[in-house]
């Protein structure tokens, strides 16, 4: 029929609802997912103590990949590598010196012990046993030795530091790797009464060494006149076995010229008959 139109509804394309509905669920669950971390990685020189509801359980993640359960179980990590501590200590000396010093000490925790230190000590562990632990062992062996033998027997004084610190740290699960003396220093007393102490050292060394070489200088000159003397006597000796010595000598010492003028004609040369 003529004029008659038919109306066509166009309807901009899109999503439908239940798929928009599932891709915000995703999205969601991704977020939800990430959120709560059900795996994680351990680095190198690192182990994770596993914790369930926060309690320790014993078990110890290695380097690489972990899974867990969410909201049920976490991980804590503990660092295994060699750490360094360096720290100021005073002290007395056993001739009651007051000696400061400057000590660093290497350690790491046991691989095999990281739960039961976290569950003993936690992470504090610096603070809590190898602070004291050195604070101790270089009071304990720095009374054993005088100010003075702390310096001529520095690597004594280390050594004995060092077996102190094995002994305390390894029941705790912490072992030492290196354990240096960086500095000693005393008052401004003992400084000073050390460093007259060296120059009336050398002072007196250097007195006996001229006193020796003056001895040494002497008694050179008393061989070399003893020398002389029986030279001579041996000499004296053979002329008087043995007179014709003294013609020969003469002979040696005569250029072969007679004299011009001699007062009875007779040359000074007895030849045998």
């Amino acid at each position: 029929m003529a004029g008659r139109y038919d109306s066509v509804t166009y309807a901009p394309a899109g999503l439908k609802p239940k798929t928009v509905l599932a891709i915000v669920i995703a999205f969601v669950a991704l977020i939800v997912l990430y959120w709560l971390s059900p795996f994680g990685t351990v680095s190198a020189g690192v182990r994770g103590v596993h914790l369930r509801f926060s309690a320790v359980t014993g078990k110890v993640f290695g380097e690489g990949l972990y899974f867990l359960i969410p909201l049920i179980e976490s991980v804590q990590m503990m660092d295994i590598k060699i750490q360094k501590e360096e720290m100021r200590s005073d002290a007395a000396s056993k001739d009651l010196q007051t000696v400061h010093s400057v000590v660093a000490l290497n350690y790491h925790i046991d691989p095999d012990r990281v739960a039961q230190i976290y569950q003993q000590v936690g992470l504090q562990y610096k603070d809590r046993i190898i602070d004291p632990a050195m604070q101790e062992a270089i009071k304990a062996s720095t009374a054993k030795f005088t100010a003075e033998e702390l310096i001529t027997k520095r690597e004594m004084v280390r050594d004995d530091i060092k077996t102190q610190l094995r002994t305390r740290l390894k029941d705790r699960d912490i072992l030492v790797d290196e354990f240096n003396i960086v500095n000693f220093e005393f008052s401004k007393v003992f400084n000073e009464a050390i460093e007259a102490k060296v120059t009336a050292e050398q002072q007196a060394l250097a007195a006996k060494n001229k006193l020796e070489q003056i001895k040494f200088e002497a008694e050179q000159k008393v061989a070399e006149a003893r020398g002389k003397a029986e030279a001579i006597t041996i000499e004296s000796n053979a002329l008087r076995s043995n007179p014709q010595i003294l013609e020969l000598r003469a002979l040696e010492k005569w250029n072969g010229t007679l004299p011009q003028v001699t007062s009875g004609g007779v040359p000074f040369i007895n030849l045998p008959k």
